[in-house]
């Protein structure tokens, strides 16, 4: 008899690698080609962004995603499992984006600029992330507890830490430091979430990349101005 040889494991999209090492349906970690489930992620991203969880339609999702629903099923085992699966890819990118091993190395006045830089970048890629956020909010579902717990309050800390470490080295002036990191968060945010009304304020659509530049470089200059220490003698 021939030898059997396993085929290699296919690519894992990013962002769903810790999400492999959850309990998924066993079709998900056992799936060859993942391009399938990929093209019914991004499809349902965009549905449950546009009408949420109770108002997304499976057939829906799987008419934009050009398959058979059964297959929605297979993979996910329902719109919750599918719901589920696609917040906890996004969470787990922006994670992965502003805990980069090698952050750990930089002063916490360029770490600070790393997360603020990261988390602009990871919007930019993902855009249908602050209206699920905001659904989530709104909602105040169960999905809330499991967000701040395994996600938003390890980021929380994380951005914490490097404030009160900006401080104690003499990087930052003064202050307290889980509203500072609160401010910055807010700083980040707000433009995102606040976007549709935004664009029709300012007559333009603010999402433009030129735009977001911008407003990235002026929540650089921001908290530069409301968190450094000034130098002696500085102007």
């Amino acid at each position: 008899m021939k030898p059997t040889t396993s085929r290699p494991a296919p690519p894992v999209p990013a962002g769903w690698e810790v999400l492999r090492r959850r309990s998924l349906p066993r079709a998900l970690r056992q799936a060859r080609d993942l391009a399938t489930p990929m093209r019914i992620v991004a499809a349902a991203e965009h549905i449950f962004a546009e009408q949420g969880l109770a108002g997304a339609r499976m057939e829906e999702i799987a008419r934009a995603a050009k398959v058979n629903k059964a297959l929605l099923y297979y993979y996910f085992r329902g719109k919750e499992g599918l719901h589920r699966f696609v917040l906890e890819a996004l969470f787990s990118q922006l994670r992965a984006g502003v805990n980069q091993p090698q952050m750990a190395a930089l002063s916490p006045a360029a770490r600070l600029g790393a997360i603020v830089d990261n988390f602009f970048q990871f919007v930019q890629r993902h855009p249908n992330y602050p209206r699920l956020v905001q659904r989530e909010l709104m909602d105040r579902g169960c999905n809330l507890d499991w967000i701040a717990r395994e996600y938003y309050r390890p980021l929380h800390r994380g951005l914490l830490r490097t404030i009160e470490e900006g401080i104690a080295q003499g990087h930052f002036r003064a202050m307290d430091a889980n509203n500072a990191a609160f401010s910055v968060v807010s700083l980040m945010v707000f433009y995102f979430a606040a976007a549709p009304v935004l664009s029709r304020m300012q007559g333009r659509d603010v999402l433009r990349p030129r735009e977001v530049a911008r407003r990235r470089q002026a929540v650089q200059d921001f908290i530069e101005h409301g968190l450094f220490r000034r130098k002696t003698g500085a102007r």
